[in-house]
């Protein structure tokens, strides 16, 4: 449960004003909800519709903000998600027939969800994209963006692999379609270098796990390997047991396993993309676009990464892992 308190909140939404990016959404559309049945000062409903798939560690945190904004706010946070594009759109489509007074939506796959977007739009609905489809969100009507910039954070993290010392890059995707995982992997070459690219599936672990191990094996000159997901940084934790490799990790993303990773020294870092706020700023923003016609980030996204976790901050942030907010 988020410990932020009314004033708190306040101070939180406005100074997220300042961590935007150099082009994004619009933010043209300041007319307020006026089409969707749910009038300034009453009842608000938000449906937040990811495409996490149940139970992820990730995704359970978005979760958590996008509650906890709803329940200090007082308003209804309906929470679903589909891994499956379709199955994604569908659950968009269900909200807009619910005449939902606000959408929060993750677009890894944007083309598979333009028409249920659309729809949203037409029928009055404010959007607010979060975490993936930054480039796509002013085309598909959305009031703004919340989120990392996907190839900065790659950039950055190839970067600081590159001033650790390291010279040829592994870089592996999990989830096949999912364009921000190739951004990642993009601004990871552009920061690092020499980096190659390895495609696993996340549903099947042990497969995971055992192409890694393959590629290490197959080319011992890798000496680092940058992984998307928490889950699949701990299968690269094993996969170079295995192997012997004498490569180090790191990876996207944060959670308790990792923070321990860290702490070990068997994590040189994560890039912490803040997904807390990914489901807290949207409650947040569509409540004051609904009452107030108040539109947040001057036309760019709102960002809530890259940060980093190393040996130097773990403890501290390690503490809001446990507790479901990081």
């Amino acid at each position: 449960m988020s410990k932020f308190s009314r004033g708190a909140l306040t101070a939180a939404a406005a100074s997220v004003l300042l961590l935007t990016a150099c082009s994004g959404p619009a933010g043209s559309n300041s007319g307020g909800n006026t089409n969707s049945g749910q009038p300034a000062g009453g009842p608000l409903r938000i449906a937040v519709i990811s495409h996490g798939t149940a139970g992820d560690s990730f995704w359970n945190v978005v979760k958590n903000g996008a509650e906890a904004a709803g329940k200090e706010l007082a308003v209804t946070v309906e929470y679903n998600s589909d891994g499956d594009p379709a199955g994604q759109a569908k659950l968009i489509d269900n909200a807009v027939a619910q005449q939902v007074g606000g959408l929060v939506v993750s677009m890894a796959n944007p083309d598979a969800l333009r028409d249920s977007i659309s729809k949203a739009t037409k029928a009055g609905i404010p959007v607010i994209t979060i975490n993936s489809g930054e480039g796509r969100s002013t085309e598909f009507g959305a009031v703004t963006h919340v989120g990392q910039n996907e190839g900065i954070a790659g950039e950055d993290a190839g970067k600081r692999l590159k001033q650790a010392g390291k010279a040829k890059l592994l870089c592996v995707i999990h989830e096949a379609g999912n364009i921000g995982l190739n951004q990642r992997c993009d601004g990871a070459k552009r920061g690092f270098g020499s980096t190659s690219n390895l495609q696993v599936d996340i549903s099947n672990p042990t497969d995971a796990q055992a192409r890694i191990k393959g590629a290490l094996q197959s080319d011992p000159g890798i000496d680092a390997v940058l992984t998307l997901n928490p889950q699949v940084a701990a299968n690269t934790v094993n996969a170079i047991k295995e192997s012997a490799s004498k490569a180090q990790v790191a990876t996207f993303d944060l959670n308790p396993d990792v923070v321990t990773a860290i702490k070990a020294d068997q994590v040189l870092f994560a890039v912490d993309q803040q997904q807390y706020l990914q489901g807290y700023l949207p409650v947040v923003f569509l409540k004051l676009y609904r009452d107030n016609a108040n539109t947040v980030g001057g036309g760019r996204p709102v960002l809530t990464g890259p940060g980093f976790v190393d040996k130097s901050n773990v403890d501290a942030v390690g503490k809001n892992a446990e507790r479901g907010t990081r």
